[in-house]
C-alpha cells in the first residue's frame, strides 16, 4: 500500500505540472496579454505601448521561464523601466530591492496579485474556497445518503414498482440542468408571484450567516442534479450483486433478507458508487459556477466567473491550482477506497 501511494503521488505531481502548464500557456497567450495591458493601462494604447507595458512587467519572457518563475523554481524577473525604476516579481514597495527574495512563486506561497479584486490571490482563493466548502458539505450531506438509500432500495427488488419509480425520478433530475431547476425553485418557493415565500431567492446573506431560508434552495438545486446519477449507479450495482452466487447460497442457508443485504451485498455494491461519489467533489468545486452565479453566492465558482470575464490571469492560475489539487486528491482517495472496500482487489 505504501509503495502504491508513493507511485500515485509521483503520477499526481507529474499530472499537476502538465495541467498547470497547459492552463498557464492558455492564459498567457498574446491576445490575453494584450487585453490585460489595455484593461490595466489604457484601452487606446498603441501596439508599441502595449509591448512596452508587457516588457516592463516580465510578460514577454519565454514561456518556460515565466512558468518556472510562477512556480517559484526560477528566480523572479527584475527589469529597469524607462523611468529608471526597478520592477520585479519579488520586489515589494515596503521592502528595499536588496532585501527582496530571489524566489517568489506558488511554492513559496506567493500566488500573485488579483487585478479584479485588488488583493492577494491566495487570500481570495482560500476565502472563496471556504465558502464553497460549506456549500459542498451541505450538498454531500443531502445528496449522498439520499441517493444511496434510494439506489439500494431500488436494487434490492429489481423490476418492482419502487425500482421503476426511482429510475424515472433519477433520470428526470439528472436530465434537468441546474439553471432550469434553480429558476423553477426560485419562481415557486421564493417569488411573490406564486405566493410561497418559504425561502430567499438569493444566498448572499449565507456568506455571513447560514440559515435554512437562505441556504436551502442552492443546496437542493445542486443535490437533486447529482443525486439521480449516484442513485442509478447504486441501483445497478446493487441489482448485479443480488444475483450473484454467494447471495443465492446465503438465501438457501436461510439467512434473513435484511442480513443478506447489510452483511453481504451492501459492501460489494458500494464499490462502483464510491468512485462516483468521489468524482462529485471536483464536479461540485467547478460545477457550482451556475448555481453560485444564479443565487449570487460569492464562492469559488462565482470567483472563477469573475476572473475569466475580467481576464484576471493570476487569479485564474490560482483557482486552477486548487481545482487540479482537488481532482488529484479525490482520485487518490478513490483508488485507496477500492482496496479498503474489497480486499480481493490487489494492487498490481
Amino acid at each position: 500500500m505504501g509503495q502504491f501511494i508513493l507511485r500515485r503521488f509521483g503520477i499526481m505531481l507529474l499530472t499537476a505540472l502538465c495541467l498547470t502548464f497547459i492552463v498557464f500557456f492558455l492564459t498567457n497567450l498574446p491576445p490575453n496579454l494584450e487585453k490585460l495591458a489595455k484593461t490595466q493601462g489604457n484601452m487606446r494604447m498603441t501596439d508599441e505601448q502595449v509591448e512596452n507595458w508587457l516588457a516592463n512587467r516580465g510578460y514577454l519572457q519565454p514561456m518556460p521561464v515565466k512558468y518556472g518563475q510562477w512556480l517559484g523554481i526560477l528566480p523572479g524577473w527584475v527589469i529597469e523601466g524607462t523611468d529608471g525604476k526597478l520592477r520585479g516579481k519579488c520586489l515589494r514597495r515596503d521592502t528595499p530591492p536588496e532585501a527582496a527574495p530571489r524566489f517568489c512563486g506558488v511554492l513559496q506561497g506567493d500566488w500573485g496579485w488579483s487585478t479584479r479584486f485588488r488583493d492577494e490571490v491566495a487570500t481570495i482563493v482560500f476565502k472563496r474556497l471556504s465558502l464553497t466548502g460549506w456549500l459542498m458539505l451541505a450538498v454531500m450531506c443531502v445528496m449522498v445518503p439520499g441517493a444511496l438509500i434510494l439506489g439500494v432500495l431500488a436494487g434490492m427488488k429489481e423490476g418492482s414498482r419502487l425500482d421503476r419509480t426511482v429510475s424515472t425520478l433519477s433520470i428526470a433530475t439528472t436530465a434537468t440542468p441546474e439553471y432550469v431547476s434553480g429558476v423553477i425553485f426560485i419562481a415557486v418557493f421564493a417569488s411573490s408571484a406564486v405566493g410561497l415565500k418559504w425561502f430567499k431567492g438569493t444566498a448572499t446573506s449565507a456568506m455571513d450567516d447560514i440559515t435554512f431560508a437562505n441556504f436551502t434552495l442552492p443546496v437542493v438545486t445542486i443535490a437533486l442534479y447529482g443525486m439521480g446519477y449516484i442513485a442509478r449507479m447504486t441501483r445497478a450495482s446493487m441489482a448485479e450483486v443480488m444475483t450473484t452466487q454467494y447471495i443465492r447460497t446465503a438465501r438457501l442457508k436461510g439467512v434473513s433478507f435484511p442480513a443478506i443485504v447489510m452483511r453481504h451485498a451492501l459492501r460489494n455494491a458500494l464499490i462502483a458508487p464510491f468512485t462516483v461519489i468521489m468524482l462529485q467533489f471536483p464536479w461540485l468545486l467547478n460545477g457550482v459556477v451556475i448555481v453560485e452565479t444564479l443565487f449570487n453566492y460569492k464562492g469559488f465558482g462565482w470567483t472563477l466567473v469573475q476572473a475569466a470575464s475580467n481576464n484576471d490571469i493570476e487569479l485564474l492560475l490560482g483557482l486552477s491550482v486548487v481545482a487540479v489539487f482537488v481532482v488529484l486528491v479525490t482520485q487518490l482517495i478513490s483508488d485507496i477506497g477500492y482496496v479498503l472496500l474489497n480486499p480481493r482487489i490487489r494492487i498490481s
